[in-house]
């Protein structure tokens, strides 16, 4: 397909929260696969359509070792998360330059709609997890920093601003 331009910060859309997917239909198939193109670019192991300028509850992630295993969800929500936290660099092409250390939980089981349009339930673990929290983080309309302390994300916010 193609590879979209990402929104940078601080543009609005990226904290406005996306709208739920009525229904997966092949204008979603698209969007999905200009994503995972998109995705692949920068290189990255997850994208939320909000963050090129789509703002729909769409997202896909690949933290597969060898690529080409992207789980594509819409409407994606966490309904059960492990209670151990595991720690990882996060970074955001909305972000560019700036990257921290954020505190999620190792696993997480998530529903959604897959690219049948058909209900699902996965399971992640490990970078997998940290991507899918991530790209649904995208989709509230929040980014990794908003997981910081106040000093912290105030730091990144200015000196990812400055390029």
């Amino acid at each position: 397909m193609a590879r979209r331009a990402i929104l940078v910060w601080p543009d609005r859309r990226l904290r406005t929260p996306a709208a739920e997917v009525a229904r997966v239909d092949d204008a979603v198939r698209a969007v999905w696969a200009d994503m995972i193109d998109t995705m692949e670019a920068m290189p990255g192991v997850g994208l939320a359509a909000v963050q090129i300028g789509v703002m729909q509850r769409l997202a896909v992630v690949d933290a597969s070792e060898t690529r080409g295993q992207a789980v594509r969800m819409a409407n994606p929500v966490v309904r059960h998360a492990g209670e151990t936290l595991c720690t990882h660099e996060e970074a955001s092409p909305c972000l560019p330059g700036v990257s921290a250390r954020v505190a999620r939980p190792c696993a997480v089981t998530v529903t959604y709609l897959d690219e049948t349009g058909a209900p699902a339930e996965r399971a992640f673990a490990g970078l997998w997890a940290v991507s899918v929290q991530h790209q649904i983080d995208h989709l509230a309309g929040r980014l990794y920093v908003h997981r910081l302390s106040r000093v912290r994300r105030d730091m990144l916010l200015k000196r990812a601003a400055r390029g």
